[in-house]
């Protein structure tokens, strides 16, 4: 019994063998993952083999980098407070414990207020700046909408999960997820016949709404780490500071990939093929499970590096990257040829239109050799993030996103066009931009990273 509770315990990541600490932490991580893009992955199945057709999966499809350009920010800030908890929990600092998570917290209600408020009235303007054909609009404007109406559950479930992460429990977030994805799964079921691709984000502003009380109830049952006062909730600049200044980096690294897929949507857009439109759907939610061991050992080498940071054990940072990147690297070599191999299965799950389905498994086998670089990417980039170095990644992410990957893919379609290439031909010149984009990102960053001027970021030098 004891053994079970520590599952749903903070976890103390300066003891112990470094490979063994980020496993524990990882793994739950990584099925936590996996059920988050479970929970994406049943909105687009179901709207894919609802009345709706692949046009509805298309919509759902046109509608995300709107989304996640609007939301990038908060998402980084809800990683800046994960690593201020890391290095706060790491030095046993049960009051600035408590200032920060009390900060976060009235941080997350001011955000969520603005968003509510500005989301819906620049949601039309930026579907029209990527070029929503008129086909899809009518249903990408609902499904943001809503959304956005009900973001507050997202925020704060997102925010309590940074926090749980910083402290090093990363099995509560997973079973919270596990609960609402069945909920999602239910309600978006009961919706979208009735309300189309509405009806799926109202299934998900519901389900996410119900993780974020279950993730808040578990926070503050934690009063043997910290204990949360009145006072802890007031706003005071040098913890809002502290947090801005890890998380904006973080946020703006989100960002520019968000920007960088509205360009490339403009782009899939252009070819005014829907079936591209649903192609690119489909590879991005089947994409997601490959990529799901990168993001998840990033997120622990980030928490790793802060709590050994916070408590001084700056002894133990080689080893355990060292230790990470084999974990990492070797789950993403088992992973990956599991989600190629099982990947026809995936892409019926979403239509049962063959054509669509071979065109999205060629695009796969393009991007397959990514993921094991990707892996390298976020082992190293989350180390110097839980150092304290949010900036150097998103200089890194800025370089390969913005500067190289958006205009290869415009670059290398217009060749391709003036060599009349058969369209499918300038379709999947887009995702091998994409992957010329991930191999430099990974060179890159091991470069800057055994340079080592992100160590000086949290005095380690």
């Amino acid at each position: 019994m004891s053994k079970f509770r520590d599952l749903f315990s903070p976890r103390d990541m300066s003891q112990g063998e470094p490979w063994r600490r980020i496993a524990e932490f990882a793994f739950p991580l990584l099925i936590g993952n996996f059920a988050q893009q479970l929970y994406n992955t049943v909105d687009a199945v179901v709207v894919g083999n609802s009345r709706w057709g692949y046009q509805a999966l298309a919509a759902v499809g046109n509608a995300s980098p709107v989304l996640n350009l609007l939301l990038a920010l908060f998402v980084g800030i809800s990683t800046g407070a994960g690593i201020l908890v890391s290095q706060r929990f790491g030095a046993k600092d049960s009051e600035g414990l408590a200032k920060t998570i009390g900060n976060c917290i009235t941080a997350t209600a001011i955000a969520s207020l603005v968003i509510m408020i500005a989301g819906p009235l620049l949601t039309g303007p930026l579907l029209r700046a990527v070029g929503t054909m008129d086909s899809m609009y009518g249903q990408c404007k609902a499904y943001l909408d809503i959304f956005f109406y009900g973001i507050a559950g997202f925020f704060f479930y997102n925010i309590f999960a940074g926090i749980l992460r910083g402290l090093g429990d990363s099995f509560s977030a997973l079973l919270y997820l596990m609960i609402t994805s069945a909920i999602n799964i239910v309600l978006d079921l009961a919706l979208v016949n009735g309300m189309g691709v509405a009806g799926v984000a109202l299934a998900t502003i519901i389900a996410q709404g119900v993780s974020a009380v279950l993730c808040l109830v578990k926070l503050l049952s934690l009063k043997e780490v910290f204990h949360l006062k009145r006072g802890d909730f007031r706003p005071e600049r040098a913890h809002i500071g502290r947090i801005i200044r890890l998380g904006v980096p973080s946020g703006l690294t989100q960002a520019i990939f968000s920007l960088a897929m509205m360009v490339v949507q403009r782009l899939i857009n252009s070819f005014g093929d829907e079936m591209f439109v649903a192609c690119n759907v489909m590879v991005m939610r089947v994409d997601g499970y490959a990529m799901l061991p990168n993001f998840s050992f990033g997120q622990a080498m980030s928490t790793f590096a802060g709590q050994n940071i916070g408590a001084r054990r700056l002894d133990r940072l080689k080893d355990g990257t060292r230790q990470g990147l084999m974990l990492s690297v070797g789950t993403s070599l088992v992973l990956t040829p599991l989600v190629l191999l099982s990947g026809p299965a995936l892409m019926r799950l979403f239509t049962p239109e063959q054509e669509l389905i071979a065109l999205s498994m060629g695009m796969m086998y393009i991007l397959a050799v990514g993921y094991v670089g990707t892996a390298v990417t976020q082992v190293l980039q989350g180390v110097m993030r839980g150092a304290g170095d949010t900036v150097t990644p998103m200089w890194i992410s800025f370089g390969t996103v913005i500067v190289m990957r958006v205009p290869l893919a415009y670059g290398l379609v217009e060749l391709a066009r003036s060599m009349d290439a058969p369209l499918r031909t300038q379709e999947r010149l887009v995702f091998v931009s994409m992957l010329a984009a991930w191999l430099t990102g990974m060179l890159i960053t091991i470069v800057v990273y055994r340079l080592g001027k992100w160590k000086k970021k949290s005095g380690i030098e």
